[in-house]
């Protein structure tokens, strides 16, 4: 693979910042139209160099080497991506509080995605709504500057914070991907039914893509269709796939949901 270059920025060294030096690669999780069996996108999901669990990457992500870490894994999960001829959307997940200034932190991802040839309006960047509520006004500027660009942007594990429906005001976000926590069971459990419902019809409102995630069963998966929810991800149709993308579900959803 080749080497990933122009990972920090000038505020990152006026702020003191350190390399990330831990090893790492990524797996892709797809997440799939039901309606089309297409891939929509492709999650880039961190991984220890040869594989295993995103915690022994994670627990060496330090307040001093987070920006690398953050820029690290934009220009990695594009290198790979394109490396594995990817044509659908890749999903990134981001760490808003790594980002000192949008316009400036961006310029990495840019020469990634430049130097690969991966078409910019393909890329997503996920934040989870536990992050994004430390500072919103401060996440609305990365939105802004990201919509600026064509990029998409998702609010992540929808439903597990605190101030989930005020972001949904203040950022007015293209994605929302409906927490695990939520779905997991849906099929025998009418709350569970009510509060995604809830949520579909105002991302519908909205104008908001939703997008359930953790889908482990056919009933789930099915239940969740039947609440207009069109677009899905889970171990039910693939599981993270380590430096691979599947185009197919290949789980027990390989016969479609």
């Amino acid at each position: 693979m080749p080497e990933d270059k122009g990972t920090g920025c000038e505020a990152c060294s006026e702020r003191g910042g350190q390399a990330f030096r831990q090893p790492f690669s990524m797996a892709f999780q797809p997440i799939f139209d039901v309606h089309s069996g297409a891939v929509f996108a492709q999650e880039a999901l961190v991984r220890p160099a040869g594989g295993g669990s995103a915690r022994d990457v994670l627990q060496h992500v330090t307040q001093t080497n987070r920006y690398s870490f953050d820029q690290a894994c934009r220009t990695r999960a594009i290198a790979i991506a394109s490396r594995l001829g990817i044509d659908s959307r890749l999903s990134i997940n981001f760490m808003p509080n790594a980002v000192y200034n949008p316009d400036s932190c961006i310029q990495a991802t840019l020469r990634a995605a430049e130097r690969f040839e991966f078409p910019t309006e393909r890329l997503v960047f996920e934040f989870t709504e536990g992050e994004a509520v430390r500072d919103t006004g401060h996440l609305q500027n990365i939105v802004r500057s990201y919509r600026s660009r064509g990029f998409l942007t998702a609010i992540d594990d929808f439903g597990a914070g605190y101030a989930g429906l005020g972001l949904l005001c203040d950022l007015q976000p293209d994605i929302v991907k409906i927490d695990m926590a939520l779905v997991r069971g849906i099929a025998a459990d009418e709350r569970r039914r009510v509060v995604v419902a809830a949520i579909a019809g105002l991302c519908g409102d909205l104008g908001i893509l939703p997008i359930a995630e953790g889908i482990e069963t056919a009933e789930d998966a099915a239940a969740v269709r039947e609440l207009g929810i069109r677009h899905m991800q889970g171990y039910h149709f693939a599981p993270p796939a380590y430096e691979r993308l599947v185009l197919k579900p290949e789980g027990k959803g390989s016969a479609a949901a």
